[in-house]
């Protein structure tokens, strides 16, 4: 009974805090979670083969959220636009592989930096496949955040890392599959979306897997577990925080993870973020927070 009442007033105490606040805590637990995903990634990827990662990623993910699949049943899993299912489940996982790429070969801060020039893409994207209407300023934005990647990346620099360009390509088609998102968002629940993603993620990441397969070892078993318990615990933080608060409010607390990712990089694999990181990484994360207040205002805008 003294459990299920300090329990009660717990929830008191969360539900009289203002949405953004439970935003706010929401989104800095989920950037914690996916800062500590990408660390287990790291230490995994010097054995065991992304493919392998992913398929466990998706797997893992799938069995969590089974519960609610079995839920909503056939009749709400049903879907008549399988065609775009496909097509942003393709674009996905090419994305989810790439980052694990990046990921493993890259400094954590390093991959997590240039994977935050994700709202740079989406401008270009959703202005091709959205038709949208982007301001001068949202432009002058979109181009400063690319000289940000650019001068991470050092194009023609002697000793340039070719896996940066795969994690450039990897928040390329990560925007392409979240602009894809919007276009569904129309005639499919979010769940929907969820349950395709994830069964067709072990579909296409199984054949793969089993080719590369390397026996995990020990606690490598629990590593692989926690990637995919990670990064859907870490998911389901993100949906509560924008349930919760306003986006312009709480979604800058994102780029926190970068923080975190510096400080798992250095404690946990002697990481140190060079001048070019810092440099570009502050840039890109300075223009995106622009982006992204300028997208929060704009439903404002138009209801004026």
């Amino acid at each position: 009974m003294a459990t299920s009442g300090s329990f009660s007033q717990i929830s008191l105490r969360w539900l009289r805090l203002s949405g953004n606040i439970r935003g706010i805590l929401w989104l800095s637990v989920g950037a914690v979670l996916f800062a500590l995903t990408d660390a287990v990634v790291k230490s995994l990827g010097r054995t065991l083969h992304p493919f392998e990662l992913a398929l466990f990623r998706y797997a893992i993910g799938f069995v969590m959220l089974a519960p609610v699949f079995m839920h909503m049943g056939w009749v709400q899993i049903r879907t008549q636009h399988i065609g775009l299912h496909l097509t942003r489940l393709v674009i996905a996982c090419t994305a989810q592989i790439s980052l694990f790429v990046a990921v493993i070969h890259l400094k954590l801060a390093d991959a997590t930096a240039i994977m935050f020039s994700k709202p740079l893409f989406t401008t270009i994207v959703a202005v091709i496949l959205l038709s949208e209407i982007v301001r001068a300023r949202r432009w002058a934005a979109t181009m400063i955040g690319f000289a940000g990647v650019i001068i991470m990346i050092r194009p023609g620099a002697a000793i340039m890392d070719p896996v940066l360009l795969i994690a450039v390509g990897a928040a390329l088609t990560l925007a392409i599959a979240n602009v894809i998102i919007r276009i569904m968002s129309k005639t499919e629940p979010p769940n929907r979306i969820l349950f395709y993603y994830h069964l067709g993620g072990i579909v296409i990441f199984a054949g793969p897997a089993i080719w590369m397969w390397q026996t995990p070892v020990g606690i490598e078993w629990f590593l692989l577990f926690l990637i995919g318990f990670l990064t859907t615990l870490g998911m389901i933080c993100y949906v509560r925080a924008f349930s919760a608060g306003e986006a312009n409010a709480v979604g800058p607390i994102e780029y926190v993870r970068l923080i975190y990712a510096g400080l798992l990089g250095y404690f946990l694999f002697s990481e140190v973020p060079d001048l070019w990181t810092v440099l570009g990484g502050g840039i890109i994360v300075a223009c995106s927070l622009y982006i992204a207040k300028d997208e929060a205002r704009r439903p404002q805008a138009a209801d004026k």
